[in-house]
């Protein structure tokens, strides 16, 4: 059984121990350090449900889950070691090892096969669902966000001027209250966690209006999981049984999202379970159970896709070398594709 390393927790991080188990079987299980890209809310589900549902201790695993500070900034946190795994934007991952593919770090399962990048804005503020409504308009953009990131490469697919377009820095605990009061016309985000906030917020639902970068001709992919390499290179069967374990809690949250949202609730009592159950409907059928999911399973990729995706990356962020899908993806850890299919 292995046990690599003892994990000291950050100051004034919050962190969900993940074992369940009985004292004397904790002992025996192997610990994985886990960061989220963001804080426990609905579309996290599927890790809550792997762990609540006893999948990380069925398969000799001890997880530990740290929330995140956005999709971006989980790659150094996997790349450095800090953390074994994580769920972080592929797109900003390809950008990075395209300055150093020396990084020890590769995506290994795929999670929102479409990606939930967006912009969000106001109809009572001129936003449209066309793109070109946010011309002469000032957007809030967190700048770890992954939707952000992909920018340049939305206004080239959607043909936008941004001759008169303001783009306002701005952190991302102000971010849906600053849309909410009109501060900005618009913000940057995934999709789901930006509309149910404004809704938080108390903005009316037919009010807001999110432009889906997918929409406009984009053929990225979102969120997968990622491994530090030199990790799965020492324990791949650890990394193997961590992806069938989260395959069956994700598949968990997609048959049933209530007991998902309950799951996210308990480890975040902050959050209201109808709120968490809408945002997690929304990113399965969003971003999560995909027509390509449910044909081919879940947590793959179309590796030609992938290709396509970075040619398309080379105009939003500058990528420089040859680098190829193969050098980001690996789905060797995957379980068979038919122990991935939703039901």
């Amino acid at each position: 059984m292995l046990n690599r390393r003892v994990f000291t927790l950050a100051a004034g991080s919050l962190v969900l121990g993940a074992s369940l188990a009985a004292p004397v079987l904790s002992q025996e299980l192997t610990p994985v350090r886990f960061t989220l890209d963001w804080r426990i809310e609905g579309p996290a589900a599927g890790f809550m449900l792997a762990r609540d549902n006893g999948y990380f201790e069925q398969e000799g695993l001890d997880v530990t889950f740290d929330v995140g500070n956005g999709s971006v900034e989980v790659i150094p946190r996997v790349a450095t070691g800090a953390y074994d795994m994580g769920f972080g934007d592929i797109n900003s991952l390809i950008k990075f090892l395209d300055e150093d593919a020396s990084q020890p770090i590769k995506a290994i399962m795929m999670v929102y096969e479409t990606p939930t990048f967006s912009v969000v804005g106001r109809s009572s503020l001129g936003i449209t669902e066309d793109p070109a409504s946010l011309e002469g308009k000032t957007l809030g953009a967190p700048p770890p966000d992954g939707a952000f990131a992909q920018w340049p490469a939305f206004v080239e697919a959607s043909g936008i001027d941004t001759s008169d377009i303001t783009i306002e820095s701005i952190g991302f605990p102000v971010r849906e209250p600053m849309l909410a009061q009109g501060d900005v016309d618009a913000v940057f985000g995934f999709a789901f966690s930006v509309i149910l906030n404004l809704k938080a917020q108390g903005v009316p639902d037919e009010d807001i209006v999110p432009i889906m970068m997918a929409d406009h001709g984009l053929e990225l992919y979102g969120n997968s999981i990622m491994v530090n390499t030199t990790f799965a290179e020492e324990n791949p069967e650890v990394v193997e049984a961590m992806l069938r374990a989260l395959a069956k809690g994700f598949a968990d949250a997609v048959a049933d999202p209530a007991a998902g949202a309950a799951a996210v609730v308990a480890a975040n009592d902050i959050l209201d379970i109808d709120i968490e159950t809408e945002r997690l409907e929304m990113a399965n059928e969003m971003n999560i159970n995909t027509a390509y999911v449910q044909e081919n399973g879940f947590g793959g990729i179309d590796f030609d896709r992938l290709d396509r995706a970075i040619a398309q990356l080379g105009t939003s962020i500058g990528i420089s070398s040859d680098i190829s899908a193969a050098d980001v993806f690996d789905d060797s850890f995957l379980p068979p594709a038919e122990e991935r299919m939703f039901e």
